[in-house]
């Protein structure tokens, strides 16, 4: 059911207090979601924007890092309500820093959103070079939180309450570009594995065929 092109831009940078990170989803699904003849713009926009503060890396604490997010977007005329979160994360690597993991806990408030529990646990995880082959990466995110929402919509205007939701995007990437000359080129794609996430409700599985550019 998302037989449609999505234009992902991101970035992540570190810097003396910490790190930085966003990204901005593009969903390319106008005539899908609004009836159009034409595909003529993005049927929605989703952004999240978050800030990991640390102020003592060389102290014992150093793997932990206060959190600071933002989540919102729109789709089509409907509006994905503002989601602010606050909490804490703590960030695990092994020596060469080639896998690396990130688990976070964090007060999730949902703007005119009931929730049972305001929070969300995320983890994020990176895996260079796996199974020994260079260029071969192993990354994603796994997010679960409380929400009481609609979903499943039936004609006659009655629907479900679902109260948590999680979702999952394992993505594997291969540097294709490295046999070329090429190091910012990578083929691949993702799993957007989920549950009770958007106006669906149950588990969905939703692959994904992609080309990544890295600036």
């Amino acid at each position: 059911d998302r037989k449609f092109v999505t234009l992902t831009l991101e970035m992540f940078k570190q810097d003396k207090w910490g790190s930085t990170y966003f990204f901005v989803d593009h969903d390319f699904n106008y005539d899908k979601v609004t009836g159009a003849e034409h595909n003529i713009a993005q049927g929605g926009t989703y952004t999240e924007i978050s800030r990991a503060l640390n102020f003592w890396k060389n102290s014992n604490m150093k793997n932990w890092s206060l959190h600071a997010e933002y989540n919102g977007g729109i789709y089509a005329s409907y509006p994905i309500n503002n989601a602010w979160l606050f909490g804490v994360e703590y960030f695990m690597h092994d020596k060469s820093f080639k896998n690396v993991l990130t688990l976070e806990a964090l007060y999730k408030t949902i703007r005119k959103t009931d929730q049972n529990v305001p929070m969300q646990f995320t983890a994020v995880w990176t895996c260079n070079d796996i199974f020994g082959v260079k260029g071969l990466k192993f990354n994603g995110f796994a997010d679960f939180w409380w929400e009481t929402h609609a979903v499943d919509y039936r004609e006659d205007g009655s629907f479900d309450t679902k109260h948590t939701v999680f979702i999952t995007e394992p993505q594997l990437w291969y540097n294709v570009g490295q046999h070329f000359g090429c190091e910012n080129l990578s083929l691949g794609g993702e799993v957007e594995l989920s549950n009770n996430f958007g106006s669906t409700g149950g588990f969905k599985c939703r692959p994904c065929l992609g080309v990544k550019w890295d600036f």
